[in-house]
């Protein structure tokens, strides 16, 4: 057994002893005596609050998600408003909005975070139960808010949670702005130095106030300005039949309640998974990318005959999807790529037959995602845009747009199953991409078409693009130690061929450079630093390598464009044989 290093063990002594933590965290520190790796892993270090805010799992010390890691958070978050106030950037009177999802712990530190803020003085508008995370973004817009918070893990395990800050345009924090605040949060060496209050003081003073209905109702009409067919979604909703599943999260109000006023009249929830469970009972990874998600779905989806098939992450800002193969009878699951493609083709179609669709619309999408846009933003003379992984890059879009009027938003969409219509929020929208997937839907039907179909016949008008992910895992401090050394391999000598391609160009985006192989010359990367190494292939092929965000993995993601689906298969087979590791 490994010996206490001495930080380690003055770090859990204090947190046995200090009047500042609670009997039960205490006690849960006790039980640890003797296990010294535990310990070890709960307080070599604090849990790092990043570019977009933490994460980790749930349990007491200082690598973990409790409630005193929370209040340190919320105490440098607090800290950096108060500043941007003095300096004139933000109003005296901004408040900052705060949702959560489903997830243990999530209601909890979402009081511990606005009663952190009150005692700074600063006003907490709070949901008053489980909100997706894109109303979040929507919410604070509206309540002309200076920041947001919304606590969620995503779709990580259920012994994850997490905390994520968005800005007062909506999304979530960028840079500089990011590197500030985390600045902010790392000068609070002792978790005591957070400053909390009691709720009924908070409350009383009007620095508490819960919210609901309203920001419920006003993003419900904002949502419904998004319909482009309002008729075909009467005629078709009669007959579609849809099956949905919110697993176990905060899509199933809301998700239900856009489908129903539009006119969908026959949606199936899966009943074992419509409630809200921070364990997740019924799944052992609740993520609509993960085919296992969808088992008790297509059950359902069997027994009524549906059309289509939809799953929403525990905060619903990814959406999966299966449509049933009139051909074979069979379900067959999209990637995001493809219902982000369904989606895309649907609202430039469209728009160009209304005559809707401007002479600076934009498409914004990231460098690791499926290719096919490219062809359809050509198609349609739009223009595409790539941005960093991560949404929190297109939303930050958005705003640019806004600002120098350059480009008007049509639609963003990321690999990882999310996907923003409209602007009503600056983050990845599951409750709209329902919305537009199932309108999309109706009017492919209204021709006689299923998304099958239609799927199969933008794959013959713009290419067989494939595309996939390989990860690497490793856990604790070797763990992350031996990722690390991973990407400095890769980036010290980064491999010429991979596989049966050629490598064009090697894009190193935390030195911001990219070297063209064939002419030899290297120019910048021009977007922001970032521990990303992208690999342009020939023949349309591409690789990428990135440590994850929010997870101990280094992601390996690949996209290659075939002939033909099968020939598009193999190429992929091939490309991730030859970097699987």
């Amino acid at each position: 057994m490994e010996d206490l290093t001495r930080d380690v063990a003055e770090r859990y002594q204090l947190w046995l002893e200090s009047p500042a933590f609670d009997r039960d965290t205490k006690e849960e520190l006790r039980a640890l005596t003797g296990n010294n790796q535990e310990i070890t892993d709960r307080f070599y270090r604090d849990l790092e609050f990043g570019t977009g805010g933490l994460r980790g799992v749930l349990g007491a010390g200082t690598n973990r998600m409790n409630r005193y890691t929370v209040r340190r958070a919320t105490q440098g978050l607090a800290d950096y408003i108060t500043e941007s106030i003095k300096k004139g950037s933000g109003d005296a009177d901004k408040a900052v909005a705060i949702a959560y999802d489903s997830r243990r712990g999530s209601a909890e530190f979402a009081r511990e975070a606005a009663l952190c803020l009150a005692a700074n003085k600063i006003k907490a508008y709070v949901f008053e139960s489980l909100r997706p995370t894109p109303m979040l973004s929507f919410a604070l817009r509206h309540l002309k808010c200076i920041a947001g918070v919304v606590v969620t893990a995503s779709h990580n395990p259920p012994e994850y949670n997490g905390y994520k800050v968005y800005w007062e345009d909506g999304g979530q924090i960028t840079a500089p702005r990011d590197k500030e605040i985390i600045k902010k949060v790392n000068e609070i060496t002792d978790t005591s130095q957070a400053r909390t209050m009691k709720l009924e003081d908070a409350i009383e003073q009007n620095f508490y106030q819960q919210i609901g209905a309203e920001i419920d109702d006003c993003y419900m009409e904002e949502l419904k300005k998004l319909v482009i067919h309002p008729e075909i979604i009467r005629e078709q909703g009669k007959e579609l039949k849809i099956v949905y599943t919110p697993l176990h999260g905060t899509g199933n109000l809301p998700v239900r309640r856009i489908l129903h006023e539009l006119g969908f009249e026959n949606v199936y929830v899966v009943p074992e998974q419509e409630l809200p469970d921070g364990d997740f009972p019924t799944v052992s990874y609740p993520n609509p990318e993960d085919k296992g998600a969808f088992v008790l779905a297509l059950e359902l989806a069997e027994k009524v005959g549906a059309d289509i098939v939809l799953a929403t992450d525990p905060d619903a800002d990814r959406l999966g999807i299966y449509a049933r193969n009139t051909d074979t009878g069979e379900y067959e699951p999209f990637t995001g790529n493809m219902s982000g493609m369904i989606i895309l083709e649907y609202i430039l179609s469209q728009k160009k037959a209304e005559g809707r669709l401007p002479e600076n619309g934009a498409v914004v999408t990231t460098i690791v995602s499926g290719k096919m846009s490219k062809g359809i933003t050509a198609y349609y003379n739009v223009d595409r845009i790539e941005t960093l992984t991560g949404f929190k890059y297109i939303g930050e879009q958005i705003k640019i747009f806004e600002q120098n009027h350059e480009h008007e938003f049509l639609f963003g969409y990321e690999e990882s199953y999310g996907c923003l219509v409209g602007t009503h929020a600056r983050d990845k929208d599951a409750v709209a991409a329902v919305m537009a997937l199932c309108e999309a839907a109706a009017y492919y039907r209204s021709k006689g078409l299923t998304l099958c179909q239609e799927m199969r016949q933008l794959f013959e008008k713009y290419g067989y693009f494939q595309e996939g992910l390989r990860t690497v895992a490793r856990m604790g401090i070797q763990g992350a130690k031996e990722m690390r050394d991973l990407m400095e391999r890769i980036r010290s000598n980064p491999p010429r061929k991979i596989g049966e391609y050629q490598v064009k160009q090697f894009r190193d985006y935390k030195k911001g450079t990219i070297l063209d192989y064939e002419t030899g010359k290297t120019f910048p990367s021009g977007q922001p630093e970032s521990d990303v190494l992208y690999f342009d292939l020939e023949d349309d092929a591409w690789c990428c390598v990135r440590p994850s965000g929010t997870e101990p993995k280094v992601k390996f993601y690949m996209g290659v464009k075939g002939i033909s689906q099968k020939d598009a298969e193999e190429r992929l087979k091939r490309l991730a044989e030859a970097v699987d590791l």
